[in-house]
Formats: structure tokens, sequence, C-alpha cells
């Protein structure tokens, strides 16, 4: 059996040694799920990432929106455009004129 004066230096220490170890157990628990997680720091710059991504097509599909609207608008009884008639009967129709130079869309990469 060991004599108290040794058990009492022995728990000392452990309490000398256990306080700042669990406080930096903990801090080290939050850190880490600080940039873990659902709602971690990694998480959020994966969404601003998304986020941005979605403005950009947002911005395109917006910009296809409104070129279908004019050109809808030119379709209206109110205000038939002869030569958006013309090129969608062609278009309907599948016919060419002689004089027409035909440039298909998909041969050329888009800017």
């Amino acid at each position: 059996m060991l004599p108290k004066v040794v058990r009492r230096e022995g728990w000392r220490k452990v309490d000398q040694i256990g306080g700042p170890l669990l406080v930096a157990t903990l801090m080290v628990y939050c850190l880490y799920h600080a940039f873990q997680g659902d709602r971690g720091l990694i998480a959020w710059w994966n969404l601003r990432f998304e986020i941005e991504k979605a403005n950009l097509e947002l911005s395109s599909v917006t910009a296809e929106k409104k070129t279908l609207e004019h050109r809808v608008a030119l379709l209206r009884p109110g205000s038939l455009d002869r030569d958006m008639l013309e090129e969608r009967a062609r278009q309907m129709l599948g016919s060419v004129a002689p004089d027409d130079v035909v440039v298909p869309l998909g041969a050329y990469p888009e800017p």
C-alpha cells in the first residue's frame, strides 16, 4: 500500500493536467465542428459557390426568356412582322428559297 503523501501528489498532478487537457479537448472538438458538418465553414463555402453558379444560370435563362418573349411579340396579330412570319413558315415547312444562305446553328461553337 502506498503512503498517503504519494497518493495525494498523484491526484494533484491529475488535477493540474486534467483541467487544461479537458479544455483543450473541448476546443479541438468545437473547432473541428466549426469546419466540418452541415453548418461548417466548408459547407458554407460550397453553398456560396452553388449560389454563384445558380445566379449565372438565372441570368442566362432570363436573357433567353427575353429573346423568346420578343420573338413571340413579333408574331402577335396586332404587331405581325412579315419577316418573322416568313421565317417561321419556312422553318415549319422546311423550304428554302434558291437565293437563301443556310447556316446551321450547330456547325459553329457558341461564343
